[in-house]
């Protein structure tokens, strides 16, 4: 590059003595270079990405194309500047301007290719980025990264010492750490679960206090669920990291496993029992056929023989309807096989009575 300019420079000198016309020479050919360029990327480049089965290379190409091409241009603007020979003042004004508008607009263009990356991503479903939910902590990720950079080379273009507001950043940085601390504890929390993904979006989880529901969305301060009542609770990161999660929807399949407690009397069929609770799910259409329904007769009860159906569901939000079905069924279903469902008695014996007085 740097011999490419002094070719030029060399070459517009040849032209003649008159340097106004020697820094338009110069623009002109840096103009030209850009169109060239411009022309590869857009034409020879855009044609041989246009067979591709995806649009992303294509978007890439069209948001590239007219940076690059503005870039010969200032170049080509600073390059004449100097030719000038202006007093100092100006030449070095002018010139950080085109640098700045340079910065600016490579700053637009990659704040663009963010948007398309993340765009891109959230189109593949598959992609455990997305599932996992770190997908917008990237993108703000990103953002502040290249703010940042804009920042600096935009101090470097106007020749401003960035040591000094580097350490001023930190100092102040260091006194909003200790009165942001909790919104810290929130961040790095977030960053951990996003990361080590205990839970993603649209998974049924129940916390320390209970409460059920579907994550709706992860955030960097905080995990927002949505409860069966229809009420959303939001649990700031640092809370949640450091609590017991219970994920329904955990392991590879989404599939949940239910429990009904079933007691019957004393002296009762246990092989008729079982059969007609195995029936009872076998006839709910929302138990899965594999794995298969059981019943296991856990223990011996003070007042009851203790049953419990056990039976696979597909989502674990239907939990609540297919238990209540479950009891409904259960109950019909000893009701008409004449099975007794015992509640607590006592028998209370009278050693003595008092006297009559």
């Amino acid at each position: 590059m740097d011999d490419l300019i002094t070719r030029i420079q060399q070459f517009a000198e040849l032209i003649g003595p008159n340097i106004y016309l020697q820094a338009v020479i110069i623009a002109a050919a840096f103009i030209i270079f850009g169109k060239i360029a411009d022309w590869i990327i857009s034409g020879v480049v855009g044609r041989i990405a246009a067979r591709s089965s995806n649009d992303f290379d294509d978007s890439l190409i069209d948001l590239v194309h007219r940076p690059i091409f503005i870039s010969f241009v200032m170049i080509g603007l600073g390059l004449g500047t100097k030719r000038l020979d202006l007093p100092e003042t100006p030449t070095i004004a002018t010139v950080n301007l085109l640098k700045t508008i340079a910065i600016f607009i490579w700053f637009g263009a990659f704040s663009r290719l963010n948007n398309l990356v993340v765009r891109a991503w959230r189109q593949s479903s598959h992609s455990q980025i997305v599932q996992s939910g770190m997908l917008s902590l990237l993108h703000n990720v990103m953002k502040v990264v290249l703010f940042a950079l804009a920042g600096y080379f935009i101090f470097l273009a106007w020749n401003i010492n960035v040591t000094a507001w580097l350490a001023s950043a930190g100092i102040v940085g260091l006194a909003l750490s200790f009165a942001a601390k909790d919104t810290l504890s929130n961040l790095f929390a977030g960053v951990s679960i996003v990361i080590d993904a205990p839970y993603k979006t649209g998974d049924f989880i129940i916390l320390d206090s209970g409460e059920r529901g579907v994550v709706t969305e992860i955030g960097l301060r905080s995990t927002r669920i949505l409860t069966r009542d229809d009420v959303e609770i939001t649990i700031p990161n640092g809370i949640i990291g450091n609590s017991t999660i219970i994920n329904e929807a955990g392991g590879p399949p989404a599939q949940h496993r239910i429990r009904i407690a079933v007691g019957v009397a004393y002296g009762s069929d246990l092989d008729h029992v079982i059969a007609t609770l195995e029936q009872v799910a076998a006839d709910n259409a929302a138990i899965l056929p594999n794995p298969a329904p059981r019943v296991r007769f856990r223990l011996f009860g003070d007042s009851s023989l203790n049953f419990e159906l056990l039976g696979w569901i597909a989502d674990p939000a239907d939990r609540g309807r297919v238990q209540h079905e479950l009891n409904c069924s259960v109950y019909k279903a000893l009701a008409a096989n004449k099975i007794e469902i015992p509640f607590p008695q006592r028998d209370l014996h009278v050693r003595t009575m008092p006297a009559d007085d």
